[in-house]
């Protein structure tokens, strides 16, 4: 992986761009105008400045920059307009001065000896620098931009009021940048800045962190990859939206962004290392409480005088480590900052430093926000190594954390119990359990945090343990459980464990658990064994009706109501599951109404009846997220809400739904459906990154286990892929392997849109043999429901071609309402169309619509070269602002996004590097004001920029 240090494309700054534009627009309308660009540092200031120089290549804009030095109020005077007024003479000549170089001789000396001081010729320089401005603003705007005003002397900061107040120069643009975090009480720009604030057309602007997407962004620009979520989650927790650190972090060589790069922990405690020896130990004594601490608990472990205490804190506030925070006390102003300090500490010192804090707690619990008492003692006795009282903290905490459905926290505290378990001779009764008891709870933790493999090495261990026929009740348990793991691991089909926890529960006491284990163990066979699956559920469904529990009956009854989606009409299934769903929401079991609503989503969306499949999921997304399932059930329910969403042509609110369910990082198989979805989004809008996730989801082919449902819709994947690329070869040995597959007669939901797609191939390629194999497939596979029929009539109409087939073909998908296929079936009657020009210019017409609306960069490529091919063009041509100002080359590169080109084939076909395809890639989309590469490849061909 290389690591760019810093970032080409500027990430997360559209609205400040848009700020200094405005700006830039009021001073073209002779309105002086300032802004004063604030933040920290590292925060992107001088980034964000000089991108908004960059974009003002081409027009008729004269930019000056001066910087001003770190050398304090005795530094250089006026460094930074002596700077620029360099720059200006050396590109114009000194004729620029109008006979003025005595009095500029003070800022350049090389223009000769200046003359005698005093306050009317510094009054005369001020008024010279003034005219300057405005004689070469006169037939353009000036934009004046000075660096690190923090660091500016009297005389820059005098002649920067003048200009403002006073001038009133028509035409300047004055951009100041400065460092919020080195403005210290008594600071002399404080009290400037407050000045300017009351001049009319001064507006200062913060420059804010990244949030998370823009920290996602920002490393997958300096990666060259797109970071695994964990990856993101880390960076941005620690660096905290700052770009200079997640520069330092990407940099680092570590892939994972683990640990802080020397060369920022040096930085970082450089600042701390200025601030006195009793200031620094307070320091280490507050990065030990946390990022945030209260005034009382950090006074009873420091152990100093409230006096001496306020004292050293005043000094770590005045150097801006520290900060007050809304709840009356204190936070590290980054958290690095605290890490760095943290991590600093010797080994003796650390360990009494947390136990003094674990025994303040513990004497006063108040000096802790309410509810992070067991976090934090869990917290300090175990970095205090004092493993009995740990061992304690950490089961109040996990206790605390699981009643919250923190079950990430929960799963970690658990694994810590385990950690310490052999140093605690007497943790059996400390605890009131045993060690498998702890193993079991682990494991179902470790489920519900969504760490799987994790859980299937504690569910095996706890197997080991335990002896089956003596407790039957808990090994089925554990080998569903098992099952589950297995499965979606892709490494077995969890039918053998199966088998014997249904052995196993026939042994069990009868009761309300036994119920929703049977109910459990149905819906888990229904993927294996269909039919045993429906009598196991049929066995619960009874089970439940002898006992008094509603929310067992509940749980039987969605089980049952799931497996016989699979076996009965989806209607009268429907009729089934909703009324289970019904129960489950009037009994307020959560979990249960979660799983009848996936159901429920997916039976609707076979039935067409999009809107409802979306809202159907969209209702149990916030059950999940409530319960802690989000990793597991929410992915489902996400994926199935963006599912019909992409039917219903809503793409962008469906690539935010998947976008969710990725940040989630749901374990094993359970990502496929949102990363196979995400590709297919990726593929049909043409826009980079699909590639990654196409690998990345057709990597479980390879697996031992796989549904036949999955296998199918990765195959297309594949083959669609291969288009896109386009490889025909190997789109047509997919094809042929998938038409083969056992699976394509079974599952009529997965296996027409394969179908069609490999119908496409066998015509593209000319291959009679997979035409005929998939012509004998179709045959053979049931179709039910609209979207079924619709995929039928497209196989036909495919293979046979025809005017009527495809006219068939497209009014099935007009009763579906499937957006996207509608607008294929559209483009196969267009092409059918050739002989009557007319319609076939009708046709395309709406296609070229719909895949504007979608922004189908592809599709909509295909549109223009079937119209270019048949003599047609589209009805209305759009103007698209912004077009006169992308260059030459842009728009060359535009003409290949438009083709449907990925940025690394844009860099072979013009011979660059793929790191500046992108960075022309983002700059197309931001002048032509458009989100993405879909839209800007729609804008190409309302443009007619394809014309040969």
């Amino acid at each position: 992986m290389t690591a760019h240090v810093h970032s080409e494309v500027l990430v997360g700054r559209e609205a400040d761009l848009a700020q200094l534009r405005d700006a830039l627009k009021r001073a073209r309308s002779a309105e002086p105008s300032t802004v004063l660009v604030g933040g920290e540092a590292g925060v992107g200031k001088t980034r964000l400045v000089e991108e908004f120089c960059r974009t003002l290549a081409g027009e008729p804009v004269r930019v000056l920059c001066g910087q001003c030095l770190e050398l304090g109020e005795e530094g250089l005077p006026f460094a930074p307009f002596a700077a620029a007024v360099r720059e200006l003479v050396r590109a114009e000549g000194t004729a620029v001065l109008d006979g003025r170089e005595r009095e500029f001789a003070r800022l350049l000396p090389e223009l000769g000896p200046p003359p005698e001081p005093g306050d009317a010729r510094r009054g005369l320089l001020f008024e010279s620098v003034g005219a300057l401005l405005e004689r070469i603003g006169s037939d353009r705007p000036v934009v004046l931009i000075i660096e690190d005003l923090h660091w500016a002397d009297r005389a820059t900061r005098d002649l920067i009021g003048f200009l403002v107040r006073s001038a009133r120069v028509p035409q300047l643009l004055l951009i100041g940048t400065y460092r919020t975090d080195e403005l210290q009480r008594g600071h002399p720009l404080r009290a400037f800045l407050a000045e300017l604030d009351r001049v009319r057309g001064v507006q200062r602007h913060e420059v804010d962190r990244l949030d998370r997407d823009g920290t996602a962004e920002l490393l997958t620009q300096l990666l060259g990859v797109e970071p695994t979520d964990r990856t993101v989650d880390s960076v941005n927790e620690r660096a905290q939206g700052n770009p200079f650190f997640i520069e330092q972090f990407a940099s680092a060589g570590d892939p994972g962004c683990s640990d802080i790069p020397t060369s920022l922990r040096d930085l970082l405690l450089s600042r701390v290392d200025q601030l006195s020896e009793p200031a620094q130990q307070v320091l280490r004594v507050a990065a030990v409480g946390g990022t945030q601490f209260g005034h009382e608990l950090l006074a009873r472990v420091a152990g100093l005088g409230e006096a001496a205490l306020e004292s050293e804190l005043r000094a770590i506030v005045a150097a801006q480590l520290i900060v007050f925070d809304p709840d009356g006390g204190y936070e590290f102003r980054h958290a690095l900052v605290r890490e760095a300090v943290h991590d600093d500490l010797l080994p003796g010192e650390h360990a009494r430093l947390h136990g003094r804090y674990a025994e303040a707690i513990e004497a006063e619990p108040h000096l802790v926000p309410t509810g992070r008492v067991p976090t934090e003692l869990a917290h300090h006795w175990h970095a205090a190594r004092d493993h009995p009282r740990a061992l304690v903290a950490a089961k109040r905490a996990a206790d605390a954390a699981g009643g919250s459905f923190a079950f990430g926290e929960q799963a970690r505290l658990l694994d810590r119990m385990l950690e310490l378990w052999a140093d605690v001779p007497e943790a059996e009764s400390l605890l009131e359990m045993n060690h498998l008891d702890l193993l079991e709870e682990a494991a179902l933790v470790a489920i519900d945090a969504g760490d799987h493999k994790r859980a299937l090495s504690l569910t095996r261990a706890a197997l080991c343990d335990l002896d089956g026929e003596a407790s039957p009740m808990r090994a089925a348990r554990l080998l569903l459980r098992r099952a589950k793991l297995l499965r979606n691991e892709g490494k077995s089909d969890g039918r053998a464990e199966c088998v014997e926890a249904h052995r196993l529960l026939g042994l069990a006491p009868h009761g309300a658990d036994r119920v929703r284990l049977l109910a459990d163990l149905a819906h888990v066979y229904s993927s294996v064994d269909g039919e045993q699956a429906s009598l196991i559920a049929q066995e619960a469904v009874a089970a439940a009706s002898a006992e008094a529990d509603l929310a067992a009956t509940v749980a039987a009854e969605v089980a049952h109501g799931e497996v016989c989606a699979g076996r009965l009409p989806p209607e009268e299934a429907l009729l089934t599951i909703m009324a289970a769903a019904e129960r489950a929401r009037a009994a307020g079991d959560w979990s249960s109404l979660m799983h009848a609503l996936v159901a429920i989503s997916d039976t609707l969306y076979a039935l067409g009846r999009y809107e409802e499949s979306a809202a159907a999921a969209a209702e149990g997304v916030p059950h999940a997220d409530r319960v802690g399932v989000s990793r597991t059930t929410g992915v489902f329910l996400r994926a199935n809400h963006a599912e019909a969403l992409i039917a219903l042509g809503r793409w962008d609110e469906a690539d935010t739904r998947l976008a969710e369910a990725a940040r989630h990082d749901p374990p094993g198989r359970l990502a496929l459906p949102w990363v196979r979805q995400r590709a297919w989004l990726r593929l049909a809008r043409g826009q980079d990154g699909a590639e990654p996730l196409v690998r990345q989801a057709t990597a479980w082919l390879s697996k031992t286990f796989l549904q036949a449902e999955n296998r199918l819709y990765l195959l297309d994947l594949r083959i669609l892929q291969a288009l896109r690329s386009g490889d025909l070869r190997e789109a047509a040995e997919v094809a042929r392997a998938a038409v083969a597959e056992p699976g394509v007669v079974e599952q009529p939901r997965y296996s027409w849109p394969l179908l069609a797609t490999v119908a496409r191939v066998a015509v593209d390629v000319g291959d009679p043999a997979l035409a005929t194999a998939v012509a004998e497939a179709a045959a053979r596979v049931p179709c039910r429901h609209p979207a079924e029929r619709g995929f039928a009539a497209q196989v036909r109409a495919e293979l046979s071609g025809g005017v009527e087939l495809w006219h068939h073909a497209v009014e099935a998908w007009r009763a579906d309402g499937h957006r996207y296929e509608l607008a294929v079936a559209l483009l196969g009657l267009a092409e059918a169309q050739a002989a009557d020009r007319g319609a076939a210019a009708e046709t395309l017409d709406e296609v070229s619509a719909v895949a504007e609306e979608l922004g189908a960069g592809p599709l909509l490529a295909a549109a223009d070269a079937l119209g270019r091919r048949l003599g047609v063009r589209a009805s209305v041509a759009v103007v698209v602002p912004g077009v006169e100002a992308l260059t030459a080359r842009e728009r060359e590169v535009l003409r290949l996004v438009a083709e449907g080109l990925s940025n690394s084939r844009i860099a072979a076909s013009l011979y660059i590097s793929p790191k500046t395809a992108s960075v022309h890639v983002s700059r197309i989309i931001a002048k032509l004001q458009v989100t993405n590469r879909g839209e800007a490849a729609a804008a190409a061909h309302r443009l007619g920029m394809l014309t040969d």
